[in-house]
């Protein structure tokens, strides 16, 4: 397979698009996926834009939002993960992956895919020692601190790759792995980035869980971004049997003229006979979230995970069953349905101004069928009910396109009514929620894949599972 690697994507996704498609033009060669490794920047529109970490001055909504909109397709299927220049508030609803856009997916806090056999791991977020134990306690609209913090990697999501066995073929950070440059050409890179030279020398560049995950999966691959340079390293790993494993390590620049920020690579086998390339859920990533489920903290003080010497479970590396069950809640269909639905309007630069202040936390409808069917809990959801704050959730829009017509993911598919909250009506008498109404009785069935349960926001029960009730009471009552 063929894949194209970006580093840092800073919004700039048509120029990315239209780099592919020069070098496929240029070598006849066909490129199968796209592979952006943080600062991805999926702003659909100012109020994302809001919710950037970076000085006004820098705020660019760049080209994201047309392939959002549908003004344009993505021509190639493309993952990415999260660095620390993000619309956070839109990552926040997928914390465990989904579509950002049609054939542009997002693989979470943390996440496991496969595509055309290719097995691919991801972290997002960059490394903040006073955060990293922490649960994800940050909700917009955000603070000065939370718009930052939001993107720092937390301990629960390292403790779950670690759990992972088998072959991994890439894994993809935004951070480099600490070390890393032990095992290339360091001095080379001194001289390109002299003011690298003091971390190196005292071993603190990078990310110091990355490299502990590096050591640990010893994948095939690793590629990383954030650090603005090229940058190629191979790390050998000592085995048991004796055998030594290699992992290729890939660090790109950003997308700007002269800077090598963007590298094929053929991995795998051929698959140029495929015409429909589907990602797929990783089994045992999915049993991982759902024996886990537990660990997860929505609250602003330390949440340490399970080790050797306790009481309780400390291994979450599933077995066939807990795998088998895993896959019996899915209809044994690993295939990840393509149900992106735009959730707010696109930014159309005929009419916006910029005056936007930032957005209120919502629910994205991929992320509730996704823990539904598995059983877990969005961490958004949770904070959303502990602070009172309306659960607003995302839903199909009707967002002019640029011949002014409704955009739809399906051409069949009904236009859907959006009940603003307090608002009354026979099916909300109260008008005391947010929900969703479509025009025939099925279509939000269509639009989600899902069975029978209506798109309401009203949450579930939280059944709360011993050691972690606390972490979830609210500040009254902990």
């Amino acid at each position: 397979m063929r894949i194209a690697v970006e580093g840092c994507a800073h919004g700039e996704l048509e120029k990315i698009y239209d780099t592919v498609g020069l070098i496929e033009k240029e070598q006849g060669i066909k490129v199968d996926l796209l592979i952006c490794c943080g600062d991805f920047q999926s702003t659909r529109n100012l109020e994302d834009l809001n919710c950037m970490a970076v000085p006004p001055k820098y705020r660019d909504i760049c080209t994201f939002y047309k392939y959002y909109s549908g003004e344009k397709k993505a021509p190639i299927l493309t993952i990415f993960i999260g660095g620390n220049h993000e619309a956070s508030n839109y990552l926040q609803e997928l914390p465990y992956g989904g579509w950002v856009a049609p054939r542009i997916y997002y693989l979470g806090y943390a996440g496991v895919v496969s595509v055309g056999g290719i097995r691919i791991a991801g972290l997002s977020g960059i490394f903040k020692a006073h955060d990293y134990h922490k649960g994800h306690f940050e909700m917009a609209p955000y603070t000065e601190s939370t718009v930052r913090s939001v993107y720092h990697i937390r301990n629960l999501e390292v403790f779950r790759l670690k759990q992972l066995s088998g072959q991994l073929d890439i894994c993809i950070s935004h951070d480099w792995p600490r070390g890393i440059y032990h095992h290339g050409n360091a001095e080379q890179l001194m001289r390109f980035k002299p003011f690298f030279r003091e971390e190196i020398e005292k071993n603190t560049l990078g990310n110091e869980t990355c490299e502990d995950l590096l050591n640990i999966l010893k994948p095939s691959y690793w590629f990383s971004a954030h650090l603005h340079c090229k940058f190629a390293a191979a790390v050998k790993h000592s085995s048991e049997g004796g055998e030594e494993k290699v992992t290729k390590f890939l660090a790109l620049d950003k997308c700007l003229p002269n800077r090598r920020f963007l590298q094929i690579l053929e991995v795998g086998e051929d698959i140029s006979s495929q015409e429909d390339l589907k990602l797929i859920y990783d089994l045992e990533w999915l049993a991982i979230l759902m024996l886990t489920n537990h660990l997860l903290s929505v609250k602003h003080v330390a949440n340490y995970m399970p080790g050797p010497g306790g009481t309780e479970r400390h291994n979450y590396t599933p077995t066939d069953e807990e795998k088998a069950t895993v896959e019996e809640r899915l209809g044994r269909n690993l295939e990840i349905p393509e149900n992106f639905v735009p959730t707010v309007a696109a930014f159309n630069p005929d009419t916006d101004q910029k005056t936007h202040s930032q957005p209120a936390a919502q629910i994205n409808p991929q992320t509730t069928l996704f823990c539904d069917t598995l059983g877990i809990d969005d961490p958004l959801r949770l904070l959303m009910i502990l602070r009172k704050q309306p659960l607003n959730l995302g839903t199909a829009v009707e967002m002019p396109s640029w011949n002014d017509e409704t955009i739809n993911t399906e051409d069949d598919e009904e236009e859907a009514t959006v009940v603003p909250s307090g608002e009354a009506d026979e099916e909300n008498p109260e008008g005391d929620e947010t929900f969703v109404s479509f025009s025939t009785a099925d279509s939000a069935e269509n639009l989600l894949e899902t069975s029978t349960e209506h798109l309401s926001v009203t949450p579930p029960v939280k059944r709360f599972r011993g050691r972690n009730q606390a972490l979830y009471s609210t500040p009254e009552e902990s």
